[in-house]
């Protein structure tokens, strides 16, 4: 059973209602990874989405490919070498060393970053999925590239943070750059995008947009007064959002917003960030999104029809972010999938409904009509100033080897905002926070493309009946 709505069909998706060309990079082991005992972030939440596709039988509309692991000297474009040196060394025995400590504090790894097994591979994996999407695009071989591996935005050129170790975004961006001259960056997630920002913040090439929660909420950043230095300026836009926001509130800033920027800015590509931690009921998230109101960004963006790279991100309620990332994959190939979910092997995850899509909760909405309005006019009237991208004269990306200078404050003084408390997190109705097991996953590889990926005729798992802490 494919799952597709009452007479299976194929539905177009976006106002246009035209088919697109979807590549999906999936590396099968990418669920083995694990940050730790009670830690939220939890890699399985990937092979779990990943089920769910292959059980509405998404990936029969789709190219799939296994990235190709992105080395060192890839991870390098943007990070230092000293920090990509730690990273493919360093291994959880070194933790409890003391000779280390200064070395782990300085690269910020231990809290919210801890050191696991496979950490380099993991972040390897997370790369070579989105530079491979991004080479897709670039040689006009798809319309959208997905990677749910993606999307970890605050890793910055030197430091890990926010559960981020290698920014892979920064990493395809950068290699869409090598073809397309504009690149506009939108992401969804609760948290700032503060990681890619700060790399493109001083360039017109790029431009970031971040809708996210704002004020005493990790990282601190994204005041809609951070617009961008030098020919950067008005290139980055930030929509500051309070507890609660819906569906209605979002789509009423979302759509106008990048209608304008899609107007004025007129990207050559675009990289959408799906961080699923601004869906309700998210353990970590304070949104109100239901994942049809999450994916309306995915679809009316669709609508463009400009090369896409759609990427993950958070997600902490790990049975909400495979239902969210499963729907958007069939957002992005033009299909509306059923709400009952089909039989899958983490099935007894979504009891007691077994049902697709989460919706909104009730739950306080802190974001009056007021002061929605007054973002909206504000983020309007900073795109008014940005000229007619026809007319701009693109300057080349800046170098990436040194951070844009902090003009009013000292960024090591401030203080490090914790994206959580460090305590384990449960759900009431969770199973257990055990590591998975080993899984064997068989996988038939058709050899080797390019540089950043492989293709795979079948990506398929094996039965897997043991459970992990949702």
């Amino acid at each position: 059973m494919d799952g597709y709505a009452e007479d299976g069909a194929s539905l177009p998706s976006g106002p246009d209602g035209k088919k697109r060309r979807v590549t999906y990079f999936y590396e099968p082991s990418i669920g083995d990874y694990y940050y730790g005992q009670g830690h939220p972030m939890k890699p399985h939440r990937i092979r779990m989405a990943h089920n769910l596709i292959v059980h509405y039988s998404l990936h029969r509309k789709m190219e799939i490919n296994r990235p190709f692991p992105a080395g060192p000297a890839d991870i390098r474009n943007f990070h230092s070498p000293e920090y990509v040196e730690f990273l493919s060394t360093v291994c959880p025995d070194i933790v409890q060393d003391h000779a280390h400590s200064r070395q782990l504090k300085r690269f910020n790894v231990g809290e919210d970053c801890p050191v696991f097994d496979g950490l380099f591979n993991f972040c390897q994996a997370s790369a070579g999925g989105s530079m491979g999407a991004a080479v897709k695009l670039n040689r006009q071989d798809a319309d959208i590239a997905i990677n749910w591996a993606g999307g970890l935005h605050h890793a910055k050129k030197s430091e890990a943070s926010g559960f981020c170790y290698v920014n892979d975004i920064v990493l395809g961006i950068l290699e869409l750059l090598k073809v397309h001259r504009r690149v506009l960056y939108v992401d969804i997630d609760i948290h700032h995008g503060d990681g890619v920002e700060e790399a493109f913040f001083t360039t017109d090439r790029v431009m970031t947009v971040s809708f996210h929660k704002f004020g005493d909420f990790f990282p601190g950043t994204g005041h809609i007064r951070d617009i961008g230095v030098g020919l950067g300026k008005y290139y980055a836009l930030n929509v500051p959002l309070n507890d609660g926001v819906n569906d209605e509130n979002f789509r009423n800033l979302f759509r106008p917003v990048i209608q304008k920027v899609m107007e004025v800015y007129q990207p050559d590509a675009v990289v959408l960030q799906c961080g699923a931690d601004s869906l309700a009921g998210d353990r970590l998230g304070c949104f109100n999104l239901s994942v049809k109101g999450h994916a309306d960004c995915l679809r009316f963006l669709r609508s463009f029809n400009v090369p896409l790279m759609v990427l993950g991100g958070g997600g902490y309620t790990i049975r909400n972010v495979a239902r969210c990332w499963c729907y958007e994959t069939a957002v992005a190939v033009g299909v509306e999938p059923d709400n009952k979910l089909p039989y899958n092997e983490y099935y007894e995850y979504f009891g007691p409904d077994y049902t697709l899509h989460v919706e909104q909760t009730q739950v306080e909405n802190k974001n009056s009509p007021r002061d929605l309005e007054k973002i909206r006019n504000i983020l309007l009237e900073q795109l008014s100033k940005l000229p007619h991208a026809p007319s701009v004269q693109f300057h080349s990306t800046p170098s990436l080897t040194a951070a844009p200078e902090e003009t009013e404050e000292n960024m090591d003084e401030r203080p490090k905002p914790r994206i959580w408390n460090g305590e384990a997190t449960y759900d009431s109705d969770s199973d257990s926070d055990e590591k998975p097991r080993s899984r064997s996953v068989h996988t038939d590889v058709s050899g080797t493309t390019d540089t950043h990926m492989r293709d795979v005729d079948n990506v398929k798992e094996e039965h897997m009946t043991d459970a992990d802490d949702d």
